[in-house]
Parts: C-alpha cells; structure tokens; sequence
C-alpha cells in the first residue's frame, strides 16, 4: 500500500502543474521534458502491445473479426512506435537545451521555444479534432456492423479504430493541459525579464 501512494504521488508530481504559475523555474522545464519522455515511454509500449495483438490476431485467430482488427492495431501500431520513439529521442536534447538558455540565453527562449510550443499547441488541436472524428466514425462501423455477420472485418476493424482513437484521445489531451501550462510558464517568465 505504501509503495502504492509513494509511485502515484511521484507520477502526478512529474505529469502535472501548478493550475497557477507563480515562478517559472528551469524545475518546470525540467518536469514538463520529463513528462513528455514519459508519455512517448507509454506511446512506445501501446505500439508494441498492438503490433504484437495484431500478429495474434493475424496469424492465430484469423476469423475475420480478428483480421479487421489486426489491420488497424498494425497500422496504429507502427505510427505510435514512430511517434514514441521520435519524442523519446528528441526529450533530452529539448530539456537541456531550453535549460541552458534560461540561465545563459533568455532570449533564445523567446525566440525559438516559445513560438515552437505555440505551433505544438496548435497541433495538438488537430490531433484532438481527429481523434474524435475517428472514434465518432468507428462507433458509426460498430453500430451499422455489430448484427450483420458478413460485416465482421469491418465489426473488428471499427473496434479497433475505437480503442486506439480513444487511447490517442486520452494521451493527446494530457500533453496539451502540459503544454498550455509550460507556454503561459515559459510567457510569464519572459515578461517578468523584460
């Protein structure tokens, strides 16, 4: 019980801000760079769960069901190892540099990150709006396909789209909270430098 509180206290404090930035230190940076390696550790293991589902489900099951559901858990797959393993790869270099400027080069924080997150923030819009679109189109596929039995590739294909479009739904809304609050840090520390 006890490992239990001290795990879940430490994964909020690393995956979360202050509602109300008072001090915007290089802490923060530290925290929101670890928090997005995080988040592309678990985009990462999602990618292999379902290229690993997928071979299960193509090579075992076979029923067509399980092969429309294989087909998207295998796309979706690779996407999200790609995207796991680019913002894994690019987190460490990120959080020192930014680090670095807050101390040595404010003005590079200015002029290189704060306008990068903002375009990031904008992305991460999109990807909000397209996550929905997909799960409000894979319902659609499950409800027109879950009573036809000649439907089943597509009855699978539908659930799976809904999952994933849920997963990527959740992870999407949690890097856009830690985004918006790492911009209005990063916005008032550079206005109480000038």
């Amino acid at each position: 019980m006890n490992g239990r509180v001290r795990i879940k206290f430490r994964i909020n404090n690393l995956c979360s801000f202050p509602k109300t930035c008072c001090m915007f230190t290089k802490t923060d940076i530290e925290r929101y760079f670890l928090a997005e390696k995080q988040e592309s550790v678990l985009f990462l293991i999602a990618g292999i769960v379902a290229i690993i589902l997928a071979l299960v489900f193509f090579l075992a099951l076979r029923s067509p069901f399980y092969k429309g559901a294989a087909l998207l858990l295998l796309m979706v797959g690779f996407l999200q190892l790609l995207a796991g393993g680019i913002g894994y790869k690019s987190c460490d270099e990120d959080r020192v540099r930014n680090v670095y400027a807050y101390d040595m080069n404010p003005g590079k924080l200015q002029q290189e990150e704060l306008p990068r997150m903002k375009d990031m923030h904008r992305h991460f819009v999109v990807y909000r709006w397209t996550a929905i679109a997909f799960l409000l189109a894979a319902l659609g596929i499950i409800v027109f396909c879950r009573t036809h039995p000649s439907q089943q590739f597509w009855y699978g294909l539908g659930l799976s789209l809904a999952i994933e479009a849920a997963v990527m739904l959740g992870g999407n809304v949690q890097a856009e909270r830690r985004a918006y609050t790492y911009i209005k840090g990063l916005e008032s520390f550079l206005q109480k430098r000038h």
